[in-house]
């Protein structure tokens, strides 16, 4: 099990980025638009500078659902390798079957 610290950090980190994500996104589009003049391309990026660090998606770390583990992420289910693995084996992730020969 993961620290609580670090969990509710992260948490904290997605309402973060989910509260900033328009604004965030419109000035990363003017910054990449290259129709517009140079001047205003430095600016937007000027601004997406200023915006809190925490806002960028990029802060936040995948965890597993249930353990809060950090590392060995799949993202297709939510969980940890050690997770998944477990649960495949007692048959409680539908159309997994741990394979053995």
């Amino acid at each position: 099990m993961a620290k609580k610290s670090a969990i509710n950090k992260n948490e904290r980190r997605k309402r973060m980025v989910a509260r900033y994500a328009p604004k965030f996104a419109k000035l990363k589009a003017q910054a990449a638009d290259e129709s517009l003049s140079d001047t205003d391309r430095l600016l937007a990026r000027l601004r997406m500078a200023e915006l809190p660090r925490n806002a960028n998606p990029t802060r936040v770390r995948n965890r597993c659902e249930l353990t809060g583990r950090p590392r060995a992420y799949h993202r297709r289910f939510r969980l940890a390798r050690v997770m998944l693995r477990d649960l495949a084996v007692r048959g409680l992730i539908p159309g997994v079957v741990k394979s053995s020969w």
